[in-house]
């Protein structure tokens, strides 16, 4: 039975038949696996995420944690669930053996987190989190709070946060006041408090390491006084931390995951923290954390969207309604759903979005694999161009896929009897997630597409150009598609400077949003010419699918940046007139 988390299938196409991660085994890093082991943990990713986290799903959903002033209680099976996961080994899937890893390619265990992502995205965001603190004290670490802490968190017994927003701050972390007192013995006293911290607390695990982002008196002021401390809630001699949790969010999905209000330093001179790094530098060392975050959030999106897209499907092939339009007899047999035009179009834009999306997701994720395996490789400079969208487009298109699922439902759509409903409640929270649409739009027109005189949006357009040759060269339709889309990069191109031209960052950036949408668009339009190049004339309804959906975007959404394009030329100001008042 095909599963309704996601497409195996899918994924096995975008490994092996597009991506060839087959070929990474051939680098030293990688050399021990295979497409054996490969296959082998995609097995055992789709298993455990289908008996243990899908099956407890709707009832964390039902049942979210709950504070009774001294500690967090919540659904048992979120620990068993955790625990299974644990012993699995997945945690350090692409983690280095020297820390219990298992060292596969990011882009393969990036393909296993997703099942759990699709199956229960508020179980998995405990181990997501600890993950992401786990790389980054890898990263930046010293050899003492590796050894102290990481190899606990790849064996699943530690858990891992990162404490950023503060109430007064939100995303503006110049603005944080949580301070850090530097101590005889090498150690700082945390004082402040901490906002949306998801993962903030739990019984789950014997330890929690907070991640936290803290000023040193005396340091340059604004973000470059940020330094970053590892703050957990149990010492090393077992002794409880002074970080106390001062009450629950409760958010409309991930209703599984506490997220939490931390006060550090609450009852005393502080939290005991250990610096990371160098003082002064903790934005920079968290943004190895934030930037694998966004990709990460990027992924959960896709899932929530993949996921809600395969039961729309299911339901629509299973659900008679109504007859085609020209049938004449009211007592024919009525029709499956699927069988009528306006619900095909909706199932191909939800197949056009989440397969794009999980291209996208799975592309960055070997781009990842390149930095740290393939010396002189572009791929960071090219990831840092594609992260903000990466983040953003699933998070506003599987979103809309979502959506879409519930309108194929129907009216049983928005009922809790179904799970397109909560789906799309969960997705909901990923346009915020690390970082709002407007911040990853003011990321990639104001920092990333000008870099470096401009060079990661020329790399960018040399990858896509060699794709439009390709297409080109193939003839019939993808030499269509091709063209269209390298005209699509050629205005990107002169967007970009036209609305850098003048020198004015406010008018330039005053539709940062609307550039975000219309690059983005265009890079999935990318990887589906991609997509169908790697199909080609292969026979059979998975290639076909695969061609269909690719004509889709073609003809019904890379089209729509051509509007957003002209306005974005015209330097326009409509959002900067409108007056405050007049509101």
């Amino acid at each position: 039975m095909m599963s309704l988390l996601l497409s195996r299938r899918d994924l096995d196409f975008l490994l092996y038949e597009w991506l060839d991660v087959e070929q990474l085994t051939k680098r030293p890093y990688f050399a021990e696996h295979s497409r054996e082991t490969f296959d082998g943990a995609l097995d055992l990713a789709e298993e455990v995420a289908t008996e243990h986290f899908a099956t407890h799903n709707k009832r964390a959903d039902a049942n979210e944690p709950t504070f009774d002033g001294e500690r967090v209680t919540m659904i048992p099976e979120v620990k068993r669930a955790l625990d299974v996961f644990a012993g699995t080994g997945l945690m350090g899937a692409a983690l280095p053996a020297s820390v219990g890893g298992a060292q596969l390619p990011g882009v393969v265990a990036r393909a296993c987190f997703a099942w759990f992502q699709a199956a229960n995205v508020g179980t998995a965001a405990y181990p997501f989190l600890t993950l992401g603190a786990t790389n980054l004290l890898l990263a930046h670490g010293s050899p003492e709070l590796v050894e102290r802490y990481v190899k606990p968190m790849v064996d699943g017994r530690f858990h891992g946060t990162m404490c950023l927003s503060e109430p007064q701050a939100g995303s503006s972390l110049a603005d944080i006041v949580t301070r850090a007192v530097r101590q005889d013995d090498g150690t700082y006293r945390v004082v402040g408090n901490k906002m949306w911290i998801s993962g903030g607390d739990h019984e789950l695990g014997e330890n929690i390491v907070h991640l936290v982002l803290a000023k040193i008196p005396g340091g340059p002021a604004g973000v470059k006084g940020i330094s970053l401390f590892v703050v957990p809630k149990f010492l090393p001699d077992g002794a409880r931390n002074d970080v106390r949790l001062a009450g629950l969010n409760h958010k409309m999905g991930y209703r599984g995951t506490t997220n939490t209000m931390l006060n550090f330093g609450e009852a005393g001179e502080g939290a005991v923290g250990y610096l990371v790094g160098e003082p002064h530098r903790g934005l920079t060392y968290m943004f190895h954390m934030m930037n694998e975050a966004r990709v990460g959030v990027g992924g959960g999106a896709t899932a929530l969207g993949y996921t809600g897209y395969l039961k729309a499907l299911d339901y629509a092939r299973n659900r008679p309604q109504g007859r085609p339009v020209a049938a004449k007899d009211p007592n024919a047999l009525q029709v499956p759903i699927i069988e009528h035009a306006d619900v095909r179009r909706m199932l191909l834009a939800q197949k056009s979005y989440v397969e794009g999306a999980l291209a996208l997701n799975l592309y960055c994720a070997r781009l990842l694999d390149d930095e740290h395996t393939l010396p002189g490789s572009d791929a960071h400079l090219l990831l840092d161009v594609l992260t903000p969208i990466a983040k953003s487009w699933p998070s506003q298109w599987c979103l809309e896929a979502n959506d879409l699922a519930i309108q194929v439902h129907g009216g049983y759509g928005y009922t809790r009897e179904y799970d397109v409903e909560q789906h799309y409640r969960d997705n909901r929270l990923n346009p915020i997630h690390e970082g709002t649409h407007g911040i990853q739009g003011l990321d990639l027109l104001g920092r990333k597409v000008v870099m470096q005189g401009g060079a990661g949006l020329a790399l960018l357009g040399s990858v896509i150009g060699t794709t439009v040759a390709c297409g080109a060269a193939a003839g019939g339709e993808l030499a269509t598609w091709a063209a269209s889309l390298g005209a699509a990069v050629t205005r990107i191109g002169e967007v970009t400077a036209a609305l850098w031209g003048p020198g004015d960052p406010e008018i330039a950036l005053a539709n940062a949003s609307i550039y975000l949408e219309a690059v983005g668009h265009t890079v999935v339009a990318w990887l589906w010419l991609e997509q169908a190049l790697a199909a080609g004339e292969r026979e059979g309804a998975f290639y076909a699918g695969k061609r269909q959906a690719a004509r889709y975007f073609f003809r019904y959404e890379l089209p729509k940046t051509g509007p957003q394009f002209d306005l974005l030329e015209s330097r326009d100001r409509t959002t900067l007139e409108a007056d405050p008042a007049w509101f």
